[in-house]
């Protein structure tokens, strides 16, 4: 199996949050949704098997058009060998959504919708850059759900500047009212050269203390594991087997190919991206010479891959699978340092697996870097 990234780096406007690859400047949409699809010709051979997963993501993919959209999933058909059960997905804005658009979406093959709300408090939204209300936000639920989307992901964002916890609790119990089957929740991290970085740098706004973060993150397990949400991963939850296949699919080791300017890629011993620039990608695909660079991964650096992605989940570390995929010294150095984890409670081994517990999600990162190999 494999999976297919596409990034669509076009926006409306620029989140002050965000520090992706994006941008707003549309004159060169349809230019450069010719080069993707030339690069996924050029590429056909760069992952081997069923296709299983096709995300596109951004950006904003809903400001493409239905025939840019229908392009660039015509162009995959005719190259690669598609599930016919894939998972395909596509990110979105609230706004974009009417009625008219999603129905548009599910008639393109699109099964699985991801909807960045962020917040359910239009002061939080206002703040943040978002150009949607809480409302609308709703609505475009309600819709999809009409257009016949039965798998519908949404996203949150906790740890907001100058948030209170009654408003934090507030969107966990407005996000579970409209009974998605999948919510992510990230912690907002202040990314340097970002607007709203040089808003903390100034004082203009004050991000809460880390103590509020912490109980937002516990309120967040909490609520939506008594929701009856599997927090599968350490920002995603999932009603059951609605967990999403396409990301599930980094944290396992699965062949994936990016396609679009600063996508990645990864085929088992390598890491790729593609330029950070529109321009220069267009040109490097036009003229048959992409403009990407590529990584060679030693087994260390394989190995240290795996643990960062792989304890991130609910299944947490597969030890046998360790020991078959890497050399006696690293499963070794593995499981010496897995012990003391062990022992404190933090890590918990359970049918072959060690997984982070309760108490070891909150300092996952420090486990992280115990477990990891640096000669």
């Amino acid at each position: 199996m494999a999976g297919i990234y596409i990034h669509i780096p076009f926006c409306k406007q620029r989140c002050l949050y965000c520090a992706f690859y994006s941008s707003t400047l549309h004159s060169r949409q349809q230019e450069y949704c010719d080069a993707l699809c030339r690069e996924l010709e050029m590429r056909r051979n760069y992952i081997i098997g069923i296709v299983d997963t096709v995300y596109f993501g951004g950006g904003t993919p809903s400001t493409l058009t239905r025939g840019q959209l229908q392009m660039i999933l015509d162009t995959i058909k005719r190259n690669y060998t598609l599930s016919p059960s894939a998972e395909i997905t596509i990110e979105a804005n609230p706004d974009d959504l009417t009625p008219e658009y999603l129905t548009t979406l599910r008639s393109l093959s699109f099964n699985r919708l991801s909807m960045g709300i962020q917040s359910f408090d239009d002061t939080q939204l206002k703040a943040l850059g978002r150009r949607h209300t809480a409302e609308r936000a709703r609505q475009a639920v309600e819709d999809a759900r009409v257009a016949g989307f039965n798998n519908i992901s949404i996203d949150l964002m906790f740890a907001l500047p100058s948030s209170t916890h009654a408003q934090w609790q507030e969107s966990i119990q407005q996000a579970i009212s409209l009974h998605p089957t999948h919510i992510s929740a990230y912690n907002l991290t202040y990314e340097e050269e970002t607007p709203l970085y040089r808003a903390l740098q100034q004082g203009k706004i004050n991000a809460i203390d880390e103590d509020e973060n912490l109980k937002q993150f516990e309120t967040l397990i909490d609520t939506l594991s008594a929701a009856g949400y599997r927090h599968y991963e350490i920002s995603n939850f999932a009603l059951p087997g609605y967990e999403s296949r396409h990301n599930s699919s980094y944290w396992h080791d699965i062949p994936y190919l990016g396609c679009g300017a600063s996508a990645h890629s990864y085929n088992g011993k390598e890491r790729s991206w593609n330029v950070a620039d529109i321009e220069l990608y267009i040109r490097g695909i036009e003229t048959g010479n992409p403009d990407f660079e590529i990584e060679h991964l030693s087994e260390n650096e394989r190995y240290n891959d795996a643990i960062v992605t792989r304890l991130r989940t609910a299944d947490g570390l597969p030890l046998e699978w360790f020991r078959h995929k890497f050399n006696k010294k690293l499963y070794d150095y593995l499981c010496r340092n897995i012990a003391p984890h062990i022992a404190d409670g933090t890590l918990q081994e359970s049918n072959g697996c060690a997984s982070l517990t309760h108490e070891g999600i909150f300092i996952s990162d420090s486990i992280m870097r115990d477990l990891i190999y640096i000669e």
